[in-house]
């Protein structure tokens, strides 16, 4: 049971990050007023894994092509792939197109401001979901990150690490802080993302910097070491079989006739993590073709 000293901790702490943000949040071009429901979308899925400063471009300039889902929806899968470039995770631009489509026939080419709605969209998870209905559409709904995660089980738990992520409690985490007001809601949302992006970072915090300093449960028990289950490390990059799609994904933006199978297979000497890698994106849909016609971008 809570005391009434922790309930005034805990109630303290989203009123000092939403004062933080609205003079420390970064002035990133998706949070302006003219970025509209489809650029908070794709920056969205965009920002999954991948930095922000790799993402503003490349953000950009998708959004100067395809200035709506219509726009995308006219367009092949091929050429969205080939916009997502080198982004990483390129299913993200299949799910995307995917997504734009259904906008397209379902939503008279809108992007629907229901968090359901949103979900029932192909490839948009609960998270993508819940951030766009949050941070355009000013829906009162708790939004949770790695970010965010790392700030709530520092500063309300004591911990100092999330662990894997649990949906359910995550959200009811979130739940519990978001204030009643849903402007106030939507600030600590993308608050405490910032705050966890920036300042409490996972491996070097700030906390001469934090706003909740002198509120953390974490920082109060003397930064324990934590001691729990952790989420899976990432393989890494260099020899891995993410490295062998990128190249053969590379391979294929850059043709507009099919590759051939022998050209393939000289991109990577593993003849068997070449195959696996080459098979996983027939798989997934990021590669079509056969080894006697040769490979292609879906829809090219």
């Amino acid at each position: 049971m809570q005391t009434a000293g922790e309930d005034q901790r805990r109630a303290s702490i989203p009123p000092r990050i939403i004062e933080w943000f609205a003079e420390h949040g970064r002035d990133l071009p998706w949070r302006r007023p003219d970025a509209g429901a489809w650029g908070v979308l794709v920056s969205e899925i965009m920002l999954q894994q991948t930095p922000v400063a790799r993402v503003i471009p490349r953000w950009e300039q998708w959004l100067r092509r395809w200035p709506n889902p219509d726009a995308l929806a006219a367009d092949s899968p091929a050429e969205a792939v080939r916009a997502w470039d080198r982004l990483g995770y390129p299913r993200r631009a299949l799910r995307l197109h995917a997504a734009a489509v259904a906008m397209s026939e379902q939503h008279a080419g809108e992007v629907p401001a229901d968090v359901d709605a949103l979900l029932a969209l192909p490839g948009i998870g609960d998270y993508t979901a819940r951030a766009v209905a949050a941070f355009w559409f000013g829906t009162r709904t708790p939004v949770v990150d790695v970010n965010t995660r790392r700030v709530i089980a520092r500063a309300v738990h004591g911990r100092g690490e999330a662990g894997p992520a649990r949906t359910r409690v995550d959200l009811a985490d979130m739940e519990s802080l978001l204030p009643s007001d849903a402007a106030d809601a939507q600030a600590l949302n993308a608050g405490a993302m910032e705050l966890g992006q920036t300042v409490c970072t996972a491996r070097a915090p700030r906390c001469d910097a934090c706003p909740i300093a002198e509120l953390c449960a974490w920082r109060a028990a003397g930064y324990p070491d934590y001691d729990g289950p952790r989420a899976p490390r990432q393989a890494t990059f260099e020899g891995s079989n993410r490295q062998v799609r990128g190249i053969i994904m590379r391979a294929l933006r850059d043709s507009d006739e099919p590759v051939p199978a022998d050209h393939i297979d000289l991109l990577w000497p593993d003849a068997v993590q070449r195959e696996r890698a080459l098979a996983g994106l027939l798989a997934d849909g990021l590669a079509v073709g056969s080894p006697e016609q040769g490979y292609l971008l879906p829809g090219a």
